[in-house]
């Protein structure tokens, strides 16, 4: 039997997973994450919301994934290239295509989920995304997409294991991913989260080819997690994280092979900031939620269809996509709605409208010429919680 240069080179290389000394914190945050998920994964939403909901985590995803490499495009660039409405001076085109790959990347293992496939992380799957991840772009000389390297490579301080040990290290990680199995449906998403974190960290570790190797560990942590159950929005949130703090990222990765691939501090890192993300997501989901309840209240307080009725109503609504004091001369161009409904409208038409609101308890109105949506008639359905433990 031949010997590996890597284990002399990268003992820490193991493909073991040794956790049975991790903080009970650790433990308690998988159990968290799988509450989530759950709770995201169940919240009714309409189409259109959820529609646009996807998309803000899609973009922040492809955003995150790619800004830690050094793009410079920002999220929003990002959600105007997915509508295909960003066109940028050839000088940057190189970062819209490295968009556009991860878009299409990510889109292939999405819309395989949805059909039902099954996505083996194989060696085959790799050299595809990796061929995806780079396509089009000015690689090095040494630099084949979608070819294992053939060469030492060095990222960073990092100098990757011996370029002929890469096809056995892979053939190895990808066998030890599938045995990575939850023995129940129960702890599907906790088996997931650790699986797709290893093998970010091993990707990154072996650093396969010649480039492109961060973003297709990030790439393969989403594939894992979305195929596992985890809602989309869920699946983005720890690309994201590893974007939001960066420095710390790197200095996770660096420490996990420094000592000696005790993965348990990587995964305590990842496992805090997936909660975090996903505690984000749940607050803007019940924001989404007031403000769908919102509507059917205002809808509720008209029962006619008038042009002023649904001029009235669609005033309300706009007001309750925020809980900010709104002062009346900014109203008309608060939305682009409302900019259509008042085009040609006097100030005594809005006037008559906000008094109408003010009636119907749907708007508060100051002295000083601001209003607000009376969200609290929304807030006052939720569940009571009594916050002081001595009340009666």
């Amino acid at each position: 039997m031949t010997e590996r240069k890597y284990r002399s080179t990268h003992p820490w290389i193991t493909f073991e997973l040794k956790l049975q000394d991790a903080h009970p914190a650790f433990w308690m945050l998988l159990g968290e994450a799988r509450s989530k998920c759950d709770h995201i994964r169940f919240v009714p939403l309409s189409q259109e919301t959820a529609s646009q909901l996807n998309l803000v985590y899609f973009a922040k995803g492809v955003n995150a994934t790619t800004a830690i490499e050094g793009n410079s495009l920002s999220e929003e660039q990002v959600q105007e290239r997915i509508k295909g409405q960003l066109k940028l001076p050839l000088s940057k085109e190189y970062l819209g295509v490295e968009i556009d790959n991860m878009l299409g990347a990510y889109n292939e293992i999405i819309h395989a989920v949805r059909r039902g496939e099954h996505i083996t992380v194989s060696i085959e799957t790799l050299c595809r995304l990796n061929k995806q991840i780079l396509a089009g772009l000015e690689v090095e000389e040494h630099v084949v997409p979608g070819q294992l390297r053939q060469c030492s490579v060095v990222a960073g301080n990092y100098l990757a294991p011996p370029w002929e040990d890469v096809p056995y290290l892979i053939s190895r990680l990808c066998e030890w991913l599938e045995q990575l199995k939850a023995p129940d449906q129960q702890q599907q998403i906790p088996y997931a989260f650790i699986k797709a974190v290893v093998a970010h960290l091993y990707v990154e570790w072996i650093h396969p080819f010649g480039d492109g190797n961060g973003r297709l560990g990030r790439l393969v942590e989403f594939l894992i997690l979305i195929s596992s159950g985890v809602p989309m929005p869920a699946a983005h949130v720890l690309t994201s994280h590893y974007n939001d703090t960066r420095t710390e990222y790197y200095r996770q990765l660096t420490n996990a092979s420094r000592n000696g691939g005790d993965l348990r501090p990587f995964l305590t890192y990842a496992g805090q900031g997936f909660i975090d993300g996903l505690t984000t997501a749940i607050k803007h989901l019940h924001k989404q939620q007031e403000q769908l309840m919102w509507a059917s209240v205002a809808d509720e307080a008209f029962d006619r269809h008038t042009p002023a009725a649904n001029r009235q109503r669609l005033l309300a609504t706009e007001l309750g996509r925020n809980s900010d004091w709104v002062p009346i001369a900014l109203l008309r161009k608060l939305t682009p709605a409302l900019t259509e409904a008042y085009v040609g409208r006097t100030p005594k038409t809005l006037s008559r409208d906000i008094n109408r609101l003010v009636e119907l308890r749907l708007v508060e109105k100051r002295a000083d010429k601001r209003v607000r949506a009376m969200l609290e008639r929304v807030r006052g359905m939720r569940p009571l919680v009594v916050t002081d433990p001595d009340a009666e």
